[in-house]
């Protein structure tokens, strides 16, 4: 079941995408060559909002983002370098990602839920993201915004509005989310 038909594509970012293309090299590993990862455990990257992308890598090589891998990567990245990412990223077309069956239930708790909630105003009705602040959370795997959620929820990962928004979540509701923004696209 696919949830909706609008898309991020085609929006550029300030940086050379072809030049983002040739740096994208070693993060293929985890995101994909074309930033649609293939493993849940790891963010797609294609079609993300125009900025978001170099934003996260410049908190990461400042440290006001808290991964390791993704910290010594952003080292030797330049602000051209991430700005060129950037715009490699979001001009890719995120693949579209289908909800089972068995998923349908809670696809639409969580539809009730982002609709009903907080969730729509930053990350749009679509959940294709406000740029350069607020992501694109449509199609990225439902394993991987699961987990972001409950980082959250715990106040592992801090952030001002969703670690609010994730405590106030039971982890049935949170699953529910990450679902139904799975089968958007």
């Amino acid at each position: 079941m696919c949830l909706s038909a609008i898309t991020n594509v085609g929006v550029a970012a300030g940086g050379d995408p072809e030049a983002g293309q040739m740096k994208s090299a070693v993060c293929a590993a985890c995101h994909g060559a074309d930033g649609n990862s293939d493993n849940p455990e790891y963010p797609s990257l294609a079609g993300q909002v125009p900025g978001y992308i170099e934003q996260q890598l410049a908190h990461f090589k400042s440290g006001n983002s808290n991964n390791m891998i993704m910290a010594g990567i952003a080292q030797i990245l330049t602000p051209e370098d991430m700005s060129n990412l950037d715009a490699w990223y979001s001009s890719q077309t995120a693949k579209v990602h289908t909800i089972s069956d068995d998923q349908l239930e809670d696809a639409q708790l969580g539809e009730e839920l982002y609709q009903g909630g907080a969730c729509m105003g930053c990350h749009g009705p679509a959940g294709g993201g406000i740029p350069p602040n607020f992501p694109r959370l449509a199609g990225q795997h439902s394993e991987y915004t699961e987990a972001q959620l409950l980082l959250f929820k715990s106040e592992e990962r801090l952030n001002p509005i969703m670690t609010p928004i994730a405590a106030a979540l039971s982890p049935k509701q949170i699953r529910a989310i990450a679902i139904y923004l799975s089968g958007l696209h």
